[in-house]
């Protein structure tokens, strides 16, 4: 067995725990699933390995000796991965190359994840309004404000929704979750925690949201995402029309979880995530809604 050389935590993530780990001079990435029981954790791994062997760059997990992928730490579920060398960007660093790519990657995992299983994911509307109706009851009432807004907005937004392709979807490619060779190429796509059943749309505007906003909704990039996404995966007429009101649902999910999962909680050990980031991005979203509605949100991403 490779000895144990160095062992570091890494302040990242609002669920899980993560590690740098030095086995016998071989870095690895381990993670201790802080909540999911361990048929989640294999369910997880599993789709990693399926996507990784069909082409997406993510880090396949490290299989045991009897061919598992999902080992046990103080009593929780835990997976290794190979430690994937790379850097993560800055927003101000993002170019619309960067975000070409970025777009091109998440239409690669939709494409891929065709055929593979998937479960339902975390974040529906009735998971949202559970954590709206604790937001609620939050001791600290600059928090529990939030709670009716963002539930009239979700009420808003989940009647105008389209029906629309589904697949597997990312849900969280922020830019902590991609890495980058000096070369300006993806060397790894991160963190499938969150991967599961859902609008592909969705997911698209996720990553436009995460890559794409500073002060402003930065068109160009956004174009670019949307530019690299489909030379891959074209986009219907009903799925262009109803970008709007999944960029929508997309700002109200992380508002409410970053409530739920850093503000509720306090941040201690952690990076903490500003849930205000996605009141902003709302906030621009239903001026847009106000002023040139779904056909002109979708023109404007020159789709």
């Amino acid at each position: 067995m490779p000895e144990l050389q160095a062992f570091s935590g890494i302040p990242a993530g609002s669920v899980n725990s993560n590690f740098e780990v030095t086995l016998g001079g071989s870095r690895v990435f381990l993670r201790v699933y802080e909540e999911q029981a361990r048929s989640g954790a294999e369910a997880e791994t599993r789709l990693i390995a399926g996507l990784a062997a069909r082409g997406v760059k993510t880090p396949p997990p490290v299989a045991r000796t009897d061919g598992g992928l999902v080992s046990e730490v103080r009593g929780k579920p835990a997976a290794l991965f190979p430690w994937q060398a790379g850097g993560m960007r800055c927003q101000a660093s993002v170019s619309p190359q960067d975000a070409e790519r970025v777009g091109e990657a998440l239409a690669g995992i939709h494409v891929a994840g065709e055929g593979l299983p998937r479960g339902e994911g975390r974040f529906n509307a009735a998971d949202l309004r559970e954590r709206l109706r604790r937001i609620a009851t939050a001791p600290d009432p600059e928090l529990a404000r939030h709670a009716a807004p963002l539930g009239a907005s979700l009420d808003r937004w989940e009647t105008a929704r389209r029906a629309l392709p589904r697949g597997l979807v990312h849900g969280d490619l922020f830019r902590d979750n991609v890495l980058w060779t000096r070369a300006g190429e993806i060397s790894a796509l991160l963190d499938f925690e969150s991967a599961s059943e859902g609008v592909l749309a969705y997911d698209l505007m996720v990553t436009i949201l995460a890559w794409c906003v500073s002060g402003e909704l930065e068109l160009e990039l956004a174009q670019a995402v949307a530019r690299g996404y489909t030379r891959l995966r074209p986009l219907s007429a009903d799925e262009k029309r109803g970008l709007l009101a999944e960029a929508s649902l997309a700002a109200i999910r992380f508002c409410v979880t970053r409530i739920t999962d850093y503000a509720m909680r306090g941040g201690e050990g952690r990076v903490m995530k500003d849930y205000r980031r996605f009141l902003m991005r709302l906030a621009k979203l239903e001026g847009i809604a106000a002023t040139v509605g779904e056909e002109g949100f979708a023109s404007a991403l020159d789709l």
